[in-house]
């Protein structure tokens, strides 16, 4: 099984036992499959061209064609960049290389399941949000963190959640004018899922940043943004997949800021000239 196509890899869970069946064919024969056509495919995997194309479209490909080029992308980088959870090498060197890596890597392969469409709907619904609840539990609960403080520089009301009932009261107060984003790499986090159940029901548009595929944090979402990152069972805390988050959410603020630009940086500059008067008057 070639290692690097790592978004079909995470997107098995999620697949139909047909659609599984073709993707561990592709699996095991990435360099034929990209030669091949969707009726070839189909006779070699023993499924039908009906259950490739769902596949592909599941892998948020607009088709067949659209996947064998994610697949040729994967198979032209270089093979040495895998993940590695801890490395077997105990000198600083080497874990300073492994973990720099992993995070690079992450970024990289979360370019192949980040939808610019949604990354637009994102930003646009942030942007013209009432009020933004973020909801992470754990690792998650520090990427929201950054969300918060990057929305209240430019003056955006932002409340997080970091427990479930914390989350739960913050989602029952929420409107149709607001926007719910849940944060949780699994996407089978219970208190985001149920904090998302509740602002939905409550009338909030709803975004999820969850790793790639299907999963019940992205089936509760309006808009849904996919990372990757190929951790490990044994996991040194959401390494490498906190980093594919925070990159998101990177991509997200820069997004809001865009879209009023002159009152944004205003803003922006107005915090960091009341922070710096902070540090001058108390010695910080």
């Amino acid at each position: 099984m070639n290692q690097e196509i790592i978004f079909i890899q995470e997107g098995m869970h999620s697949f139909k036992p047909s659609e599984k069946k073709a993707a561990e064919y592709i699996l095991r024969h990435p360099q034929e499959v990209v030669n091949l056509s969707v009726q070839k495919l189909a006779e070699k995997a023993k499924v039908s061209e009906a259950t490739i194309i769902r596949m592909s479209r599941s892998l948020k490909c607009k088709g067949f064609q659209d996947l064998k080029l994610k697949i040729a992308y994967e198979l032209a980088k270089p093979q040495n960049n895998l993940y590695e959870d801890i490395p077997t090498d105990d000198s600083a060197k080497s874990f300073i290389q492994t973990i720099s890596q992993n995070n690079i890597q992450s970024i990289q392969n979360t370019l192949l399941v980040l939808s610019e469409e949604e990354v637009e709907q994102a930003v646009n619904l942030l942007s013209q949000a009432r009020k933004v609840a973020v909801f992470g539990i754990g690792a998650s609960a520090i990427v929201g963190m950054d969300l918060k403080q990057k929305l209240t520089r430019i003056g955006r009301w932002c409340e997080e959640g970091f427990d479930g009932d914390t989350q739960i009261t913050i989602a029952a107060n929420l409107t149709k004018q607001d926007v719910a984003i849940g944060i949780s790499y699994s996407g089978q986090t219970k208190d985001v899922i149920e904090a998302l159940r509740i602002a939905k029901e409550s009338g909030a548009q709803i975004i999820s940043l969850t790793k790639s595929g299907d999963n019940h944090v992205s089936d509760l979402a309006d808009v849904k943004l996919h990372t990757t990152s190929l951790e490990r069972d044994v996991r040194s805390g959401a390494t490498s997949s906190r980093i594919a988050q925070l990159n998101v959410i990177d991509i997200l603020f820069l997004g809001v800021t865009r879209s009023n630009q002159s009152k944004n940086i205003e803003a922006l500059e107005r915090t960091r000239k009341a922070v710096n008067t902070l540090k001058k008057t108390t010695g910080r």
